[in-house]
Formats: C-alpha cells, structure tokens, sequence
C-alpha cells in the first residue's frame, strides 16, 4: 500500500522529451535498404536527419546536390525524416543538431568490425552520443550501394527491387 501511494505522489511531466537521432551515409546511390533502416529507426527516435557525407574519396556516381535530390524526394513523405549535408566530424553535426543517437545499418558480420571501431571514435570524441546498430530486412542483406552501382553500369532496370524509382531515373538521365 505504501508503494502505490508513493507512485502516485510522483509528478510526471505531460512533455517528453524529443529524441533526435542522425543516419549519416554517403547514400550513393539511396536503396530500399536505406530507408528499411530509416524507416526501423523511426519507431525509436522522434526525429531522424539523413545525414548525405560528400565522401569524394568514394568517388560517388552521384554528385552531392543529385543525392541530397534524391534523398529529399524518397523521404518527402516521412514526417519524422530529414536530410541535410554532413559537414564536419558526425558527432559534431550531431551535437549542432541536438542529436544524442548515431544510427548505422549492419548488414552482415564483416560490417560490424568497421562498424565497432567507428563506434568507439565516435564514444571517444563525444560520450554524450551513442551509436544504435540497425540490420534490414532480409530481402536487403547482402545489397550496397556500391553492389548497386556495380550492376546499373550494365542493366539500370535489374536493381529496380533494391533502390527507388527516381534512382532508376536518375542512373538513366547520366548515360
């Protein structure tokens, strides 16, 4: 009896408290998988910023603005999503934007090794900011964007089960 008096004595606050969380990525292109991931991590966070990485030295097939392009068309329609340029270290971004929450997909076990250590600079450089590690669903395991990009040089039309449409689009306008 004691306990349930002290229970109700507590004063909750009627606002909770907004968790913001950032997905970073080169997103070159944007696949199913990404947004399985977006859409995973939805159910968690409040509010996810894609974060698109210039990432030059990956030599992306898609310039910067093209990604952001095509980021912000697939996700038009996610309230809790946006996406804005990766400008500095990830946890600094994170910080700026009041994000707590690194979100990264694993695919398959020989991601989770450069997953950890990332994790583990990230913790380094700020412990404020945590990592969650998201895995898609199956039908998206063993697809990448660079797998993807491997494949469209050839035939844009057989990745049509892994990325958007407007990336179909997209692949075709450059050739």
């Amino acid at each position: 009896m004691i306990f349930i008096r002290l229970v109700c004595k507590i004063n909750f606050s009627p606002r909770k408290k907004m968790k913001t969380a950032i997905y970073p990525g080169t997103f070159d292109p944007i696949t199913l998988g990404h947004l399985d991931i977006l859409n995973r991590a939805g159910k968690l966070f409040d509010k996810i910023i894609m974060a698109v990485a210039p990432n030059d030295t990956k030599n992306p097939m898609f310039p910067l603005e093209e990604r952001m392009r095509l980021e912000r068309e697939n996700i038009a329609n996610i309230p809790f999503a946006s996406a804005e340029v990766l400008e500095g270290l990830t946890v600094d971004f994170a910080k700026k934007h009041g994000a707590t929450i690194i979100i990264r997909g694993l695919r398959v076990v020989s991601d989770f090794e450069f997953e950890y250590q990332l994790a583990q600079m990230n913790r380094f450089l700020d412990g404020g900011i945590e990592t969650v590690l998201l895995m898609p669903s199956k039908q998206y395991f063993f697809t990448s964007s660079t797998i993807i990009k491997q494949v469209a040089v050839f035939d844009e039309e057989r990745i049509s089960s892994f990325v958007p449409p407007n990336v179909i689009e997209a692949i075709k306008r450059m050739r």
